[in-house]
């Protein structure tokens, strides 16, 4: 697609027929980029630790965080296949203290993110490759082939590569938790972790493991813009039957995949001795091994490929949601108020992405760690702004634009309320006890 207008007269597209609601490659596309973003450093690292730490005692608290934060990503499609604009023109429309606060919020997010998304997948590659390189040469050349692909091949490239990707990824990881199943301990499955915390597992990791799974809050925002991206891409305007279908897909996608990585870490770790080391050149060495152990060395090159990808694909869409979201934040702030959406990929949308690159690799540089604690430190960030992000979802879908078939009934409401109380609760918990 060209560098033209990603949701450019949505309201003036019919939506589209019964028929073609059911054609998948067509009509799907905006949930699955959102489970590439969701499926990476949150499934690959913190599920696979809790279960290596926690054989499956961490389930219940990856179950809760899945059924709380739902709704929050849910009213992303949701409110751009109702009114035909982002969830930044929502804000806008709460107030522009909102419009503010998102955007304080998106930019601090985005700052911390990208850079351990981007160091877990240098890891990776350098490792792949055999590439004794330094850290920010091979963030370089992680990011550079990403740059390329937005550059040449907007939305509908970013579209078709992750079908592709989650694919592969999708197929490998579940006959690998299927293999390393009837190594696990069922005995260990617990829907509330109790004593395991402060023990075998600090509170913070569980504020980490909540934080990204199965992704940010803040990501709501970018499938709301990939929905109506894809609404340009395909020439209609997808009902909302089909947006929030979509969606579910990927979502359940997410949250099955989730379970797969908790279960390699369960069957093949816990209770062997071993724990995962927080540097990430091990790291990563450990992760393939994981792989490699169950399906059998004859799998190494296969493994590397799907573990490779996804994290490229997690790549590919945190650098190009960031951007994008600052982007139509900016824009709007200019103008005022919450006219026709401007259009994407324009200046404000490629310095963003150049800022957000030359940051990540100047973070590298300067890091002086180890891999966990960047990622730990990232989706402890990501859990404190969820239940403040989750209520502007909240009250834009439930706002006067809304039309009143699509705003959310009296379940989706309650359980909203229920997850902002309690991930609210739990990060003022956690901040009142160990950071003041």
């Amino acid at each position: 697609m060209t560098q033209a207008r990603d949701a450019v007269s949505h309201d003036r597209r019919a939506p589209e027929s019964a028929v073609s609601r059911f054609r998948l490659p067509a009509s799907f596309g905006p949930g699955l980029l959102w489970a590439a973003t969701a499926i990476g450093v949150s499934h690959l690292v913190q599920s696979t630790r809790a279960g290596a730490s926690a054989g499956f005692g961490l389930a219940g608290i990856i179950l809760i965080a899945l059924v709380l934060k739902y709704p929050f990503f849910e009213y992303g499609p949701r409110y751009a296949a109702a009114t035909g604009e982002s969830l930044v023109e929502g804000y806008s429309r709460v107030g522009r203290w909102a419009l503010w606060l998102y955007l304080v919020i998106t930019v601090s997010t985005t700052a911390s993110v990208p850079p351990a998304v981007v160091m877990f997948t240098a890891y990776l590659v350098g490792f792949t490759l055999g590439l004794d390189w330094s850290l920010p040469v091979l963030a370089a050349m992680v990011m550079a082939p990403v740059a390329a692909l937005l550059w040449w091949g907007r939305f509908r490239g970013l579209d078709l590569s992750i079908k592709v990707i989650v694919l592969l990824l999708a197929l490998s990881t579940l006959v690998a938790a299927a293999v390393s199943l009837p190594r696990a301990d069922p005995s260990t499955l617990t829907l509330w972790p109790g004593g395991l915390v402060g023990s075998a597992v600090p509170f913070v990791f569980l504020l980490a493991l909540a934080g990204w799974m199965p992704s940010g809050v803040d990501s709501a925002v970018w499938s709301s813009l990939w929905t109506l991206a894809k609404n340009d891409a395909t020439g209609r305007r997808s009902s909302v039957e089909t947006a929030r279908n979509d969606f579910l897909f990927g979502y359940v996608g997410t949250g099955v995949l989730a379970f797969a990585f908790l279960t390699l870490g369960a069957g093949v770790m816990f209770g062997s001795g071993e724990t995962f080391a927080p540097e990430g050149p091990r790291f990563s060495t450990q992760l393939v091994e994981l792989y490699s152990a169950t399906l059998g060395a004859w799998t190494r090159p296969v493994v590397l490929a799907a573990v490779v990808t996804t994290m490229l694909s997690t790549a590919l869409t945190v650098l190009d949601g960031g951007p994008r979201s600052i982007e139509r934040t900016v824009l709007v702030l200019r103008a005022g108020r919450p006219a026709a959406p401007p259009a994407p990929c324009g200046p404000v949308y490629w310095w963003s992405l150049a800022g957000v690159m030359l940051l990540t690799l100047v973070v590298l540089a300067l890091f002086i760690g180890n891999l966990t604690t960047m990622i730990d430190f990232a989706t402890t960030l990501t859990f404190l702004t969820s239940p403040v992000l989750g209520y502007l979802n909240l009250r834009a879908v439930g706002s006067r634009e809304m039309p009143a078939e699509h705003r959310p009934g009296r379940a989706m409401l309650a359980l909203s309320w229920v997850g902002i109380v309690l991930l609210g609760g739990t990060g003022l918990f956690y901040l009142l006890t160990f950071a003041l």
